[in-house]
């Protein structure tokens, strides 16, 4: 009668332990509705303040984290029988390989490595695991203060920036890399005037802050300023976009964006020509934006220059120079002849015109990497993004260091800065939209999933602290723009 050989005879063993391991899920898995029944009738049975829906959430979540646990707690059971049945058939080659025992040190060496990979993988499994249950309370509390209220369709290429009129009526602005800008109707989402004058890319969008007049810059090396008139549509019901859909998480492809023609922007009204053009640039205008009073306007451009204009005659005030790289962002102050320019040098630069008889020159460094932003707050401070993933918060009245350094996973693109409530948010390369405070405390990340949220690059935000719809609009080179409504008072209750 043959004799067993002690591999065989561990190999049987370890097949029925599997065996046995597979009727005891079957089990788990033919049981979990019944325990999800009966903690939900114990859930109701008790005396609760909280409302039903927000109790069925919350039992929701737990199910799930008890799900995971318990999916952990078998599969470490089961490597650890893997461990053993490896240390055997080890221990048992060890006496019949050509005849020679191995030693013990050589046993433990094997052993040990392959325990190793085993305990790697098991903490890699736990790492996700309870990441993806933190993140569903993450995504749940986002959903709930941040919620997304309008798409903005239209354009036919990337959005480079968007921008909120400060007159009435209270519109959208958009520039695009498909040479034209548009405004919309936030409340519709309908769009209401085609701007066609620029032969390039429109960079940026500023509206006039009293009258009916757009700023933008183009790649045409120039920067228009334009009248627009306007008639706001009635707004109509819409469709709730905040249903909860699928992961948070979901990679898009390049057919799944909107269609530049589903929204019919080339029915709306045309402007063709400006009413003034400024043109001194010799490269792409970057940037552009209106001076306190709007009676001028500073342009930042590829040429390394930022220029100041007299709007009324077109004429050339200042050449700004000093930087030794491109500009990629100009900002003027809301109350005060101060203008901040930021550079692919890795500096900002703030320019101070409250003397006119004199311009002053301060230079910010800080960043290890192009910077492409830099935004007035309330007060003296100035934030600044960078391609080095970091947000700097600076006080003017002393440039040597940041008061606070937001780090992130990903290039900050045009940062924007809710004045009255202090709040930055921060577009990504990545497509994330978070939000910030002062501080550098993280408040929130804006919902992205299957169904909502930005699907390429975030390239601007900007804030309507006063519109009862949508305060803070982002924009991407996904062709869209997006309106959100951000309840601040629970976003800082959270905090």
């Amino acid at each position: 009668m043959p004799i067993e050989s002690g591999s065989c005879a561990s190999a049987r063993q370890a097949k029925q332990k599997r065996k046995s391991h597979s009727l005891s899920i079957r089990r788990t898995n033919s049981s979990e509705q019944e325990r999800a029944g009966l903690q939900r009738d114990m859930l109701e049975g008790q005396d609760s303040k909280l409302p039903s829906s927000v109790r069925n959430t919350l039992l929701e979540l737990f199910g799930q984290i008890e799900r995971e646990f318990e999916n952990l707690y078998i599969e470490n059971l089961e490597l650890r029988r893997e461990i053993d049945t490896l240390n055997e058939r080890l221990a048992a080659e060890g006496q019949t390989i050509d005849g020679a025992e191995l030693s013990k040190g050589q046993l433990k060496t094997k052993a040990s490595h392959s325990t190793s990979q085993l305990s790697q993988k098991l903490k890699t499994t736990y790492k996700a695991s309870t990441s993806k249950i933190v993140s569903s309370f993450k995504t749940t509390t986002s959903r709930a203060i941040c919620q997304l209220v309008k798409e903005y369709v239209g354009h036919r290429d990337g959005i480079w920036d968007v921008s909120v009129a400060k007159t009435q009526p209270v519109v959208l602005g958009t520039a695009s890399a498909d040479h034209t800008a548009l405004l919309w109707s936030i409340e519709t989402g309908k769009c209401l005037v085609k701007y066609v004058g620029h032969v390039g890319s429109v960079n940026s969008i500023k509206f006039h802050p009293t009258e009916q007049v757009a700023l933008t810059a183009s790649g045409d090396q120039t920067a228009h300023i334009w009248r627009y008139i306007v008639q706001l549509p009635t707004p109509q019901p819409t469709a709730d976009c905040n249903q909860a859909s699928g992961e948070d998480e979901f990679e898009f492809s390049d057919k799944d964006e909107p269609d530049g023609d589903g929204d019919g922007s080339s029915d709306c009204p045309t402007v063709r020509a400006p009413l003034t053009s400024l043109k001194s640039h010799q490269g792409v205008v970057i940037a552009a934006d209106w001076l306190v009073g709007g009676k001028q306007a500073v342009t930042a451009s590829w040429d390394r220059t930022a220029n100041l204009y007299d709007v009324e005659t077109s004429e050339l005030v200042h050449s700004l120079t000093g930087h030794d790289q491109e500009l990629t962002h100009c900002c003027t102050h809301p109350t005060q002849r101060l203008v901040v320019t930021s550079s692919r040098d890795t500096t900002f630069r703030l320019w101070d015109f409250r003397d006119p008889s004199i311009h002053s020159v301060n230079v910010f460094q800080g960043h290890t990497d192009t910077v492409t932003s830099a935004v007035f707050t309330v007060g003296d401070n100035v934030v600044s993004g960078s391609d080095d993933r970091t947000v700097k918060v600076w006080d003017l009245k002393n440039m040597r260091s940041p008061i606070a350094t937001i780090r992130t996973d990903s290039a900050v693109n045009r940062i924007n800065v809710c004045v009255g409530q202090r709040i930055i948010a921060l577009p990504h390369d990545n497509r994330q939209v978070r939000l910030f405070d002062m501080s550098g405390v993280r408040l929130a990340r804006l919902p992205r999933s299957n169904r909502q949220g930005h699907r390429r690059m975030v390239c601007c935000s900007a804030w309507s602290e006063d519109h009862p719809i949508c305060n803070l609009f982002t924009c991407g080179f996904d062709r869209q723009a997006i309106g959100w409504n951000i309840n601040i008072p629970a976003l800082l209750q959270e905090k």
